[in-house]
């Protein structure tokens, strides 16, 4: 059993050591004179697309098995022979334009991805010829632009102009160029020999110009010299006696200028000082009235804000105060009203009550005359027949006479009774009689009643108002009756 798991543990240990050196392989270091290219599944970039390959120059990087796989390229400068032939210049003038380029591979993060996409497995050979093909085109369309002098003469333009758009070009497929050698230039036509020969041709001539002149001015040098040697020699003693006075007079003007200097510096720092103080004073003053502005802005709205903030809030209490008050009157207003609605329904119930219990009776007293209406009208009549003429003496019972007279002729109509009692009498006798009321109101009285009943009726109300007048004349004194007889 020990010798099994000792195995087994070697077994695991081997096993282990062999992940990780696998996974050290992968991990891939990058020379400085390299770059690495990881291309496969490497990621996006910043606008989320998915990127072709991930360049690495310097460094490390862990290559992810079977997903990723990994390149170099070499960083080792390249030079191309560029000899250009019948280039046609801006005078339509072919010339021949032999150079040299050194270009190489862009460490720049955006270049060196375009040369991971595009020179990735060339040859050196092939990338040679894809930058000559470049540069031969943009040598022709710079030459073309350009005239002969000036490309001839001017060599810093045009070799920077080849530069700019070359590089330009260059940096499409991944390269950049380190330089530009422009060995000479020469054209077909021999205008660029004959402006040599006529540049020789002015420069000898200026030479042998030059050389009479010089041995012309030596001569008339040598007398000159001689003649403003004399002149001078005289002019340089006067100058030094000139010259000690001017410097005696140079010497009492710079201290006069001193002196003056002085005056003006210390006048201009006592005016810069009285300037400076005035500023600030000004200043001084500016922040202060600002800051009594501030101020009263500040103390403005507050008590703008206290006396707006106060209105609001009563103006607030009172629409509150208002409205419940509405409320209350509206809730006082609908309870009244519902009382009133609920007195005149009781009210209305009361009187539907009455009428129907007088229905019922009415129906009831028909019912006990047999179903005869009029018998019925009779038996209801009959009954409040005593009131009817209770109601009738009533009228004229509680008359208040202050004072009556009588005119008596003295005879009674051979009647009993005094005048005042016969006044009276006579008084209630003016009363319409029941039938008289009836036929007055558009009816009659029943005739069940037959005559002998009207007469007694009529009878039994007459002895009522006699009675009636009887005792009313009992309550008048003597003095309230005057009797004027004739």
């Amino acid at each position: 059993m020990g010798t099994e798991s000792i195995i087994i543990i070697c077994v695991i240990v081997a096993v282990l050591f062999a992940a990780l050196m696998a996974i050290l392989s992968r991990y891939r270091k990058c020379p400085s004179d390299k770059v690495l290219v990881i291309y496969g599944k490497v990621g996006t970039d910043k606008n989320g697309q998915a990127r072709s390959a991930r360049c690495i120059h310097g460094g490390a990087a862990f290559i992810m098995p079977v997903i990723q796989s990994y390149e170099y390229m070499d960083l080792t400068p390249i030079s191309i022979n560029v000899d250009l032939k019948n280039a046609l210049s801006k005078q339509n003038i072919r010339i021949d334009v032999p150079s040299r380029f050194t270009v190489g591979i862009s460490t720049e993060p955006g270049i060196m991805q375009n040369a991971a996409e595009r020179l990735l497995g060339l040859k050196l050979m092939e990338i040679q010829e894809l930058a000559k093909d470049i540069i031969f085109g943009q040598l022709r369309l710079i030459i073309a632009t350009m005239d002969i002098e000036e490309i001839n003469s001017d060599r810093d333009k045009f070799l920077l102009a080849v530069s700019n758009n070359v590089e330009i070009e260059l940096k499409k497929i991944g390269l950049k160029l380190i330089n530009v050698n422009v060995t000479d230039i020469t054209d077909e036509s021999g205008y660029l020999e004959a402006l040599g020969k006529e540049a020789a041709a002015k420069a000898i001539n200026d030479a042998k110009k030059s050389v009479a002149e010089k041995h012309r001015d030596g001569e008339i040098g040598q007398s000159h010299a001689q003649k403003e040697q004399r002149i001078e020699v005289a002019a340089a003693n006067a100058d030094a006696i000139k010259g000690e006075n001017d410097a005696k007079v140079a010497v009492a003007q710079s201290e006069a200028e001193r002196r003056e200097r002085e005056a003006e510096s210390l006048r201009k720092a006592t005016a810069a000082e009285a300037v400076q103080a005035a500023k600030a004073k000004q200043e001084a003053y500016i922040a202060q009235q600002e800051a009594e502005l501030t101020r009263a802005e500040l103390e403005k709205a507050t008590q703008k804000a206290d006396v707006i903030v106060k209105a609001e809030i009563s103006k607030q209490q009172a629409e509150i105060q208002a409205e419940a008050q509405a409320e209350v009157t509206r809730r006082k207003a609908k309870g009244e009203a519902d009382a009133i609605f609920a007195k005149m329904e009781a009210e209305a119930k009361g009187n539907q009550e009455i009428l129907t219990k007088q229905a019922e009776g009415l129906k009831q007293i028909v019912a006990a005359a047999g179903g005869d209406a009029d018998a019925a009208v009779r038996l209801i009549i009959a009954d409040k027949m005593e009131q009817l003429i209770a109601i009738q003496v009533e009228a004229i019972k509680n008359i208040k006479i202050d004072k009556i007279t009588v005119w008596d002729s003295g005879a009674n109509g051979g009647q009993g009774g005094g005048s005042t009692a016969n006044f009276l009498s006579g008084l209630m006798k003016s009363v319409p009689p029941l039938n008289d009321l009836f036929e007055q109101a558009g009816m009659s009285l029943p005739e069940f009643l037959g005559k002998d009943m009207k007469d007694a009726l009529e009878k039994s109300r007459e002895e009522a108002i006699q009675r009636v007048a009887e005792e009313e004349t009992k309550k008048l004194s003597a003095n309230d009756v005057e009797i004027i007889e004739q």
